[in-house]
């Protein structure tokens, strides 16, 4: 570190001279395969073989000539296109968001992130965060040279604050000592050939029979497997350019910054078990991360050595356990001991069931109390003509009638209390009501944040460092849907007996048998709008991994679960994850 110079512009000049070796090898490389690609042309015309051409003076150097000048523009153009468009590339496809200010995990990543910064004297660092449950982490630096760190859902989840702390400095060495410029470079010169292969590569027809593929854009198989061959080739010697020797040498520069060695190791062991491909993952994004994503699938033999961008794992726990004098085992048995320990320290949620019966022993008559509407509550007058003619649906309130899945304007529908009959566009409070719903409005203002169950409204509170809105009567939750990642990668919260019960029934119930109706028939056909923007929603399974029903809002993407169906999803999930 001594030899680094401590200028982080200075870095930026320093590397940019070193990109003109990698310049150097792209310039070589398409020297060499405009030059095949030339002479196969050539040939088949049949003029490599006349004697003529290749025994004239002329050939040679003007062949040469068009081949170093078509290479040199590709190769021009394809650096460009890296530094320009990479970055920006390599966030987007591994669904970088930038860091909820409203989150607890999110703002102890911005302050870490800015303390270590600090420390390190650079000038300023954008951080994000992919929706990941794997353990993970990594620099980059944008188009317009700012630097930027990116960690998983699943690190904030599972690591400490020493370890973000370590993770963050580890990173930031990347950034300092000017490899993070350096590996973005190779990393956005070999999006182009991962672009060339996603082109080409055979799409599954609609029309064919199962099994059978077209291949895309016309090419024949023997282009696409040539054109996936070489994008093979040219990643891997792209990710033999970048040394391996520089994780070590960051993590003894972020042991400088956050005096943290052990923490370190421990992280790192963690990501090594706890890894798994993080977003649109692709091999040529490898060396951008701390560990290796695919590292527990990478053989530890001479092959896997040779093309690996990391040193193997246990060489830099032992350097980095050397630090603090104790060795690699003694940290792997701490982050064990650690796993047990926060076990141990999770609260412990109960269900519904459990809770209304200690609700009952404790206030009997309140208990039994039918839920009233609020003062001022809509009646339910609006009647709707069904299919049979003569016949009627409901008695509905405005916001249950629009919900309805087979309400439109121009249907007919009755005002029981006016004793009106005409087609619903006609009656101005359903007008107010669809044009409050175009707008993402309250169907019913004054009456907005209300709990679709019980029409009471709900309460904000927080769920493992998330803002949700809660209902203090049935315990059903409206989360929205990019936050419920989150709640499920953290584990601040255990659940009682009677809970993992009734997700275990749960699943041997619906999850193994996916074709059975996943809730009862009142429930589904029990339209409701949605808390946030009245709009209708509708139930779906969470996503294809787990069947797990919840109601989804379409219009502001947000996440309706009735009473324990969050904390059932948590269960399967880290059922499944523990069994990984």
């Amino acid at each position: 570190m001594a030899t680094q110079p401590r200028d982080f512009y200075e870095v930026q000049k320093r590397q940019r001279r070193r990109s003109l070796f990698l310049f150097a090898a792209v310039l070589l490389f398409y020297f060499a395969a405009i030059g095949l690609i030339g002479l196969a042309f050539l040939a088949s015309f049949g003029l490599v073989f006349n004697t003529g051409l290749l025994g004239s003076p002329s050939f040679w150097p003007r062949f040469l000539l068009f081949d170093l000048a078509a290479s040199s523009v590709v190769s021009i153009l394809h650096f460009q296109d890296a530094r320009k468009n990479g970055p920006r590339f390599i966030l987007r496809r591994l669904q970088a968001a930038t860091p909820d200010a409203a989150d607890r995990y999110h703002m102890q990543l911005l302050n870490t992130v800015d303390e270590i910064r600090i420390a390190a004297g650079l000038p300023r660092v954008n951080a994000y965060v992919l929706p990941s449950f794997a353990v993970n982490s990594l620099a980059v630096i944008e188009e317009d040279g700012t630097p930027a760190v990116a960690v998983t859902e699943g690190l904030l989840a599972e690591g400490t604050r020493d370890e973000l702390q370590a993770v963050a400095a580890h990173e930031l060495a990347h950034i300092a000592r000017g490899d993070a410029f350096y590996l973005t470079l190779v990393c956005s010169l070999a999006n182009l050939f991962e672009k060339f292969k996603d082109a080409l590569e055979p799409e599954a027809d609609d029309g064919a029979a199962c099994g059978e593929r077209r291949s895309g854009g016309g090419f024949p198989p023997i282009f696409f497997y040539a054109a996936v061959a070489l994008s093979a080739l040219v990643m891997r010697l792209l990710s033999m350019l970048v040394s391996r020797e520089r994780e070590l040498l960051a993590d003894a520069a972020a042991v400088e910054l956050s005096r943290a060695p052990e923490a370190l190791a421990r992280i790192v062991y963690k990501a090594h078990m706890k890894n798994s491909f993080v977003g649109d993952f692709t091999l040529s994004y490898a060396p951008l991360f701390i560990v290796r994503p695919d590292s527990r699938d990478t053989p530890d033999n001479l092959p896997g050595r040779i093309f690996s961008s990391h040193p193997p794992l246990m060489k830099r726990l032992g350097a980095l356990a050397a630090m603090v004098r104790k060795k690699p085992e003694a940290v792997i048995s701490a982050v064990w001991d650690e796993e047990r320990a926060r076990g141990e320290a999770r609260g412990v949620l109960h269900s519904y069931e459990e809770m209304r019966k200690e609700q009952l022993e404790l206030f009997p008559r309140s208990a039994d109390t039918p839920g009233s509407p609020l003062p001022g509550d809509e009646a339910r007058v609006w009647l709707l003509a069904a299919a049979a003619e003569g016949t009627w649906e409901g008695p509905f309130t405005v916001p249950e009638l629009l919900c309805r899945p087979r309400f439109s304007p121009i249907m007919r529908v009755k005002n029981t209390q006016e004793g009106i009959e005409a087609r619903a566009r006609e009656f101005p409070q359903i007008r107010i009501a669809l044009r409050n719903l175009a707008r993402k409005k309250p169907l019913s203002p004054g009456r907005e944040n209300l709990c679709p169950r019980c029409r009471i409204p709900l309460a904000e509170t927080f769920y493992e460092g998330v803002g949700i809105r809660v209902c203090g009567r049935c315990r059903g939750r409206l989360v929205d849907a990019a936050s419920v990642d989150r709640i499920v990668a953290r584990r601040e919260v255990a659940f009682s007996e009677p809970l993992v019960e009734k997700a275990r029934r749960f699943r041997e119930r619906t999850v193994l048998n996916p074709l059975k109706r996943q809730k009862i028939e009142a429930a589904l056909g029990a339209d409701i709008p949605c808390p946030g923007c009245g709009y209708r929603m509708v139930a779906r399974p969470y996503n294809y991994q787990y069947f797990v029903p919840v109601d989804k809002c379409l219009s502001c993407s947000k996440i309706w679960f009735d009473g324990d169906e969050l904390e059932i999803l948590q269960i399967l999930i880290e059922d499944r994850k523990a069994k990984a």
